[in-house]
């Protein structure tokens, strides 16, 4: 719940087997081997690289179902399980369609799409002759696809029609595509899973950005039953129902530093330690026939996967798989497959099939551009450093290629969404596309970050851009230390909540970092937190507690917003920004960008009329990303001061 201004291009989660990953290791400086230079590529051809996720297998397991912007934005996309050329079957040229499923009985397939970014999601139907159908219209109504019921025979979705700040539950019928109301919302409450049998609805009530209580709903008898009485900071969150429907699986830090899963026993009330990890377990869900149960463990910037066995609660012996870092897996209906993705560092996602009875694992996808050498990109390194109050911050490492002891290389902060997101050791095109243009780029997971246990998430909390800040000065001393970084040249980059920390850091710091590139970052609190979506009705007092009412705590957030101290910013800025963004409003940008101005600082600022809370389109990224290179190949790595007029995007 914390992680409310997620920066989407920066944070991938990635998930990995025991074996998986090998971009291990903490150490307080790093020791270079002797690389040569990499090649030096364009920011289209990073963009060449097709962008994929998501995966559903066609009622026959023929097939599978995937999002992609291979077309240049995100489409829907099947493949053949056993291998061969990818079909597109939507054809949008303007708003995005992000795919859920193929329809149990048919190849009619549901997907969710907005306008512009807006994120008024709806969810439309595409029958087998092409025509589709908005299955949940209005205007302002936004809808989000819940789950399917075990059955088959209907959909469950969560919709604010009824009221805009609140989420009911629907069940739509799959024959009719009728709608019917199976919980009303009107205490804030977020439905999370559903029992098979669907009886039993969890729910869970944000009381703060860590502490949470879990609710059952019965649907029979219509009670709702308060499950997680307690006192103090405690997370409890529904995970799944047992197959059997008799257990409520949950997680909880409960007497823990990081979150467990734990049992509820629904007819008796008891509770049961389930499955402990080192580190977060993030969820833990069931294969539709049951027989697996599949766990992700935040396991230091990156996703542990386990796979039980459900009937012995054993590990699921498989073969070696590829190497990288496995996510979304999603078992066929029947058992018999498995597809998963494959990612890395240095490569984006790839789609891939295991058959259970062959052991055969199969790659059906190959998205990096046959132009980009892996090789010539690189892969992120975990290391710690102390703060300064000798806090230790985890954060990741990716230096060019080619680099030496004695260079005197540019470098740049990469401050993930949040407050309480977290940067994991995923792909991403604007980082690699930078760090091959000879940028050393520091990765940090500032105090407040989720995955480093509750204490160490909790610990900015109404500190926001003060000790986050300070961590992220202290990282310049570590950049020193590598002995390849200027120390002189050292930027900071975010998005969303990152893009406020620029913003703070030029502000409330003038001094500290060379240059700033903000991708629609808060600027006044005030005004974000006073116009929040109506949807985050659910936890507005819970983002409140943690950032601030702008009612009773105005003094406060005054003081933590960078536009009132935009004059004491002195180094050159690059503003990027989504004129439909619900969650920070293209205001914020505008005003940030007259006001240094006025300063006679150079700035520059780019709006994507097409775009909200992220940028999903390959020519806005090119143009984009494009941009944040040129400016920082200006203002960092050749320290140009002179101001540089750039028209604003309408």
């Amino acid at each position: 719940m914390k992680n409310l201004w997620k920066f989407i291009s920066g944070q991938v989660i990635i998930l990995v087997l025991l074996s998986g990953c090998n971009n291990s290791g903490t150490s307080k400086s790093e020791k270079l081997t002797t690389e040569a230079p990499a090649k030096a590529y364009t920011i289209e051809e990073f963009m060449a690289t097709t962008s994929i996720g998501g995966s559903d297998f066609s009622p026959d397991n023929s097939k599978i179902l995937y999002t992609s912007n291979q077309s240049g934005i995100y489409n829907a996309f099947e493949l053949p399980v056993n291998g061969g050329e990818p079909k597109q079957l939507t054809r949008s040229t303007t708003n995005s369609v992000f795919t859920i499923s193929y329809f149990p009985d048919d190849e009619r397939i549901l997907y969710s799409s907005d306008k512009g970014g807006n994120e008024i999601s709806h969810l439309y139907v595409q029958n087998l002759d092409g025509t589709t159908k908005d299955l949940t219209p209005g205007e302002k109504a936004k809808s989000q696809f819940f789950t399917w019921a075990h059955d088959r025979k209907s959909f469950f979705f969560i919709s604010n029609k009824r009221d805009n700040r609140y989420f009911d539950l629907y069940e739509m019928d799959v024959k009719t595509l009728t709608p019917k109301l199976l919980l009303e919302n009107t205490q804030g409450l977020d439905a999370t899973t559903i029992s098979r049998d669907k009886r039993y609805i969890a729910l869970i009530k944000s009381i703060t950005t860590n502490n949470n209580d879990i609710y059952l709903y019965d649907v029979a008898t219509k009670q709702l039953k308060h499950l997680s009485p307690h006192k103090g900071d405690i997370s409890y969150s529904p995970a799944t129902f047992t197959p059997d429907n008799k257990q409520l699986y949950f997680l909880t830090d409960e007497n823990s530093e990081f979150k467990f899963v734990k049992s509820y026993d629904i007819a008796s009330g008891k509770t049961a330690d389930v499955e402990k990890a080192d580190w977060d377990i993030m969820y833990t869900y069931f294969s539709y026939d049951g027989k697996h149960r599949i766990t992700g463990i935040n396991n230091d910037a990156r996703t542990q996967i386990k796979i039980y066995e459900t009937g012995s609660n054993k590990p699921l012996e498989l073969p070696d798989m590829p190497a990288g870092n496995i996510n979304d897996i999603n078992i066929s209906e029947d058992g018999k497959l498995m597809a998963f993705y494959v990612n890395s560092s240095k490569a984006p996602n790839n789609l891939y099939v295991y058959n259970f009875g062959t052991k055969e694992v199969k790659a059906l996808t190959n998205s990096m551009n046959k132009a980009i050498n892996p090789n010539d990109l690189v892969a992120g390194k975990v290391i710690r450093y102390k703060s300064f109050d000798d806090l230790e911050i985890p954060s990741l490492l990716y230096t060019p290629k080619g680099a030496k002891a004695g260079d005197k290389l540019p470098a740049l902060l990469w401050i993930h969404g949040g407050p309480g997101g977290q940067t994991t050791l995923g792909y991403d095109p604007l980082l690699q596309y930078v760090v091959n243009h000879g940028y050393v780029v520091l990765a940090v997971n500032n105090r407040g970050s989720s995955g480093y246990g509750k204490t160490f998430f909790a610990a900015d909390d109404q500190k926001h851009g003060d000790v986050d800040l300070k961590d992220c000065v202290a990282s310049k001393k570590f950049l020193a230390e590598t002995g390849y970084v200027d120390q002189n040249k050292i930027g900071i980059l975010g998005g969303s909540y990152g893009g406020y920390m620029t913003l703070a850091a030029l502000a409330f710091t003038p001094d500290e970092f060379a240059v700033g590139v903000d991708i629609f970052g808060v600027a006044n609190w005030l005004r974000t937190l006073n116009n929040i979506p109506p949807y985050w009705e659910s936890f507005r007092e819970a983002l409140y507690k943690e950032m601030g009412n702008p009612k009773t705590d105005s003094a406060a957030l005054y003081n933590k917003s960078p536009l009132f101290f935009a004059h004491k910013i002195k180094k050159p800025l690059i503003v990027l920004q989504g004129a439909n963004d619900p969650r920070v409003l293209k205001v914020e940008s505008d005003e940030i960008v007259a006001a240094v101005k006025k300063n006679k600082v150079p700035v520059e600022y780019i709006v994507f009329p097409d775009e909200g809370h992220g940028f999903v389109k390959k020519e806005n990224e090119i143009k984009g990303y494009g941009a944040i290179l040129k400016f920082l190949d200006t203002y960092l790595k050749n320290g140009t001061t002179q101001i540089k007029e750039v028209a604003v995007a309408d």
